[in-house]
């Protein structure tokens, strides 16, 4: 009797022992029901509707492109009108109605309403918004809300727990839990750009969530929830959000000019390698390698020349290239740092006055460089010519938004050879050749990107 009690009596033990064990593991878990009731209040979802248009007439197969319809007898019928709604989040910043979202979840609305945790409704006004950052900022006309505090520092650390409020699918004010994965993600737009150090957390964050606030726990807003990498159109555990560095620079700028205003050095670059750091002299591979310096750009004035490798700027560390832009970026123009570089194996220390973005709050139509491609562009230097074997052609150093090139999908840095039938050698044919191409006409463009020629079509309007 005795022996055929000894298991259960260890079992017993065990079974104490293990729940004993959790019990001290969940004591030691964050709480976070507080943190979310003193916060909600802050968050509010964001409704918006557009008109859309839609020339298929019913039955008309999708397949069959619009060139072909007329062998088919299927000519597109009248413009059809219908109204698109979408929805995210966002967080109210002042007691007097200035909202924080991302620019995605307004851009194209004709009517944004903003809903408060106790059901008010109000209609909202754009302020201002920076598509680079994927942010913008909301006016609603009230008094006295409850505001939600930005964290003092972008101190955050891996590991770190954070929580992440608002509406995924529509389910209102809605509340996840994870931990801060990695920090300084570098995640390029369409058109190459790489201005935001990405905060990425395993936070659940889905369709509806974007604009909202990513909390600490402290309560703190240290980052704004912007993108998901998904297969299947909800998470899976990779979540992206813009630090709260960049909300402050790019809310203070939108709040005072409406737009934002970015530092410019000019210079094209590129990560090192360990091949690379072995043939310029680095004992490791680090720092943003400079591939090439526009003519006549802050960084050409400061003396910055090509294969210089940045391993600081503006007291700020360079560990990868993707670390520069995200830097400069952030940086006022007319603001003088002083970069430290490597160059031919020795360190040296150079003073730059950071030069303002081409294009930055400008839009095509508007924009004092922009011509009717809707482009900025230079010549091209040597070397590049050299390296790829081009007999000319010019290079885009900016892209305007809604642009018939932006459309194009032309990007900074790449090289213009040829427009319709007429070869581009240097900015001279370019100007004549622009300036004669007919308008909505469909033409041939060629160039190169990376040294890699590419076809595509341009309109213009």
């Amino acid at each position: 009797m005795t022996e055929n009690r000894r298991p259960m009596i260890m079992l017993g033990a065990l079974m104490a022992l293990l729940f004993t064990c959790v019990a001290a593991v969940a004591s030691e878990l964050p709480d976070f029901t507080q943190l979310i009731a003193d916060n909600s209040p802050a968050v509010v979802k964001i409704n918006t509707e557009q008109r859309v248009t839609n020339r298929r007439p019913p039955g008309m197969r999708p397949d069959v492109p619009d060139i072909f319809r007329d062998f088919f007898g299927q000519r597109p019928g009248p413009e059809r009108e219908r109204r698109l709604k979408s929805m995210g989040s966002g967080f109210v910043i002042s007691e007097d109605g200035y909202i924080v979202t991302n620019n995605h979840v307004v851009d194209g609305a004709e009517e944004i309403r903003v809903r408060l945790i106790d059901r008010r409704e109000y209609a909202a006004e754009v302020v201002g918004t920076d598509p680079r950052s994927d942010l913008a900022l909301l006016k609603i006309d009230a008094e006295g809300l409850p505001v939600a505090k930005l964290a003092s520092s972008d101190d955050l650390r891996v590991g770190e727990w954070v929580v992440a409020i608002g509406s995924p699918f529509g389910l209102d004010y809605s509340a996840s839990a994870g931990i801060v994965s990695a920090i300084g993600r570098s995640i390029p737009t369409e058109r190459g750009e790489d201005y935001v150090p990405f905060i990425q957390s395993d936070v659940a964050i889905n369709p509806g969530n974007s604009g909202g606030p990513l909390f600490n726990l402290k309560g703190e807003v240290v980052g704004v929830n912007s993108q998901i990498f998904t297969r299947s159109g909800g998470s899976i555990g990779l979540s992206f959000s813009v630090p709260v560095r960049v909300v402050e620079e790019v809310v203070a700028q939108l709040k005072e000019h409406g737009r934002v205003e970015r530092g410019w050095l000019g210079v094209f670059i590129q990560d090192v390698d360990r091949a690379l750091a072995e043939s310029l002299g680095l004992d490791r591979p680090q720092g943003a390698l400079i591939a090439q310096v526009e003519p006549g750009s802050p960084a050409a004035e400061a003396g910055l020349e090509p294969g210089d490798v940045v391993i600081e700027f503006a007291a700020r560390d360079i560990v990868d290239a993707s670390d520069l832009p995200h830097t400069v970026g952030l940086l006022k123009p007319g603001q003088e740092v002083e970069v430290e570089v490597i160059r031919e194996g020795h360190r040296k220390r150079l003073q730059v006055t950071v030069g303002k973005r081409p294009g930055d709050g400008e839009s095509a139509a508007s924009g004092s460089g922009a011509d009717r491609l809707g482009i900025e562009a230079a010549e091209i230097d040597e070397r590049v010519r050299e390296n790829w074997r081009l007999p000319g052609g010019v290079q885009v150093t900016e892209v305007y938004p809604e642009s018939p090139a932006d459309q194009a999908g032309l990007r900074p840095g790449d090289i213009i050879v040829q427009l319709g039938y007429n070869p581009i050698n240097d900015l001279s044919d370019y100007d004549r050749v622009v300036e004669d191409l007919p308008a909505d006409t469909p033409i041939a463009l060629r160039f190169f990107r990376r040294g890699r020629s590419v076809f595509s079509t341009i309109e213009l309007r």
